[in-house]
């Protein structure tokens, strides 16, 4: 591994090294991430001089720009940090975005919203687009405009031969189509362009009350988006943050005049008063402001599921008990785009919700209560099996994100251009 640092300009961390700890532990500290060693990348010519030099020694590379999504299968590997390829560029005219692997969405949509345009963000501003996008993507705008990745036109990429390569619909269909959504088992993105979307108004926050008024919350969640357009974005969200009471919320977007969205919304208004209502007209760029996500990295233990529906028994079945110990437990819309055809690995939704179940394994005790709670919530709840890939967990694997056919198909293109398995995503295709 010595031989490591002349192969590369970016800097390189061994184990004992000053720095090593830190730089290789992953964004959710619960994760053990073991490596071999760290490598910064300094730009897409280093990431191909690392490939060069690992492929032929019978190294694996598994990149991260900061470590969200980390399940830790990466013993042995090189521990590939894409931070520095910040290249962030805007065509407002063709509404197009160019962006390094190392931006992150928030800077994606800063960038963005002063030309009325937006890409397609999630709750976290910190989550790096390229990231989002190699695993499909869920976002506040996807019931109007489908997966993150299904906006993407163009891949900049690092083959496992260590040549640069620029991946498109034309130049490559069935690489291009796995890195829609497949993960990052197939070559290592230095960039991607993507599609921005017109923003002319935006509206959008969250509304918050104790968790006495949870029932009627539900029901008036359940009626908005029975019948929600595709440009209205719902979340509830049970919430029981240490040293709080329990609360109960409901979190929106709305793509389009805010009459309208007050009008769709207008079920919660004839609710009891709420401790806080935050809606109100606002930029691209404060999305992430709505859930207010941590911004920094912390311990968590998280399990999904795709609901099949959220009928009265599945209503009362989330409601029946306190959530403790977890801290939320959230609902998200979906349906609308993300329900029809995608040229994607994932492809077309068919379960009109997502269901996150989040907690803090603050010692052994509590991670085995909370994960204990996540499994009775989940059992008494009508779930597919099915999980969207930027959602498995450490113990799950991408046959939970894919149908057997996609799979199937994403470890065709594995074979084809990774078949020494270089590149090590964090839940592998097979």
């Amino acid at each position: 591994m010595e031989t490591l640092r002349s192969a590369v300009r970016g800097q390189v961390l061994l184990p004992g090294a000053p720095g090593f700890d830190a730089a290789s532990r992953p964004w959710n500290l619960a994760v053990e991430q073991p490596v071999a060693a760290v490598v910064e990348a300094a730009d897409a010519d280093d990431v191909a001089a690392l490939v060069r030099y690992a492929g032929p020694a019978g190294l694996g590379i598994a990149t991260q720009p900061n470590g969200h999504g980390a399940s830790g299968r990466t013993d042995g590997a090189i521990l590939l940090r894409t931070r520095l390829l910040d290249t962030l560029d805007i065509d407002p005219v063709a509404r197009r975005a160019r962006v390094g692997a190392g931006v992150a969405s928030g800077r994606l949509q800063a960038a963005a919203a002063p030309h009325g345009l937006t890409g397609l963000p999630g709750s976290s501003p910190v989550v790096s687009v390229a990231g989002v996008a190699l695993g499909g993507g869920l976002s506040w705008f996807g019931r109007a405009y489908g997966w993150v990745a299904d906006s993407v036109t163009a891949f900049d990429v690092v083959d496992a031969d260590g040549r640069p390569r620029r991946v498109t619909a034309d130049a490559d269909p069935d690489l291009f189509w796995a890195l829609r959504g497949g993960g990052g088992d197939f070559a290592v993105v230095t960039a991607l362009e993507l599609a921005l979307r017109p923003v002319p108004r935006l509206y959008g926050g969250r509304v918050l009350w104790t968790a006495e008024h949870a029932p009627a919350v539900m029901d008036a969640y359940r009626r908005i988006t029975a019948t929600a357009p595709d440009e209205l974005t719902v979340w509830l969200d049970l919430l029981h943050f240490p040293g709080a009471a329990p609360m109960v919320a409901v979190d929106a977007t709305y793509l389009g005049d805010p009459d309208e969205a007050r009008d769709l919304l207008a079920p919660l208004d004839g609710l009891a008063a709420p401790l806080s209502d935050s809606r109100g007209v606002m930029s691209p760029a404060e999305l992430g402001s709505i859930t207010a996500e941590p911004t920094d990295p912390g311990a968590g233990l998280s399990r999904a599921e795709l609901l099949t529906e959220l009928d009265d028994a599945a209503a009362k079945a989330l409601l029946a008990d306190p959530i403790a110990p977890l801290l939320s437990v959230q609902i998200r819309h979906l349906g609308g785009a993300l329900a029809r055809p995608s040229d994607s690995p994932p492809g077309a939704l068919a379960e009109p919700y997502v269901l996150y179940l989040f907690g803090i394994p603050a010692d052994p005790a509590t991670a085995e209560a909370v994960t204990a709670r996540q499994r009775d919530i989940a059992g008494a709840l009508p779930v597919s099996g099915r999980k969207p890939y930027t959602f498995l967990s450490p113990g799950e694997s991408a046959a939970d994100a894919f149908t057997s056919e996609a799979l199937a198909r994403l470890r065709t293109v594995k074979r084809a251009h990774d078949p020494r398995n270089v590149f090590r995503a964090n839940f592998p295709v097979g």
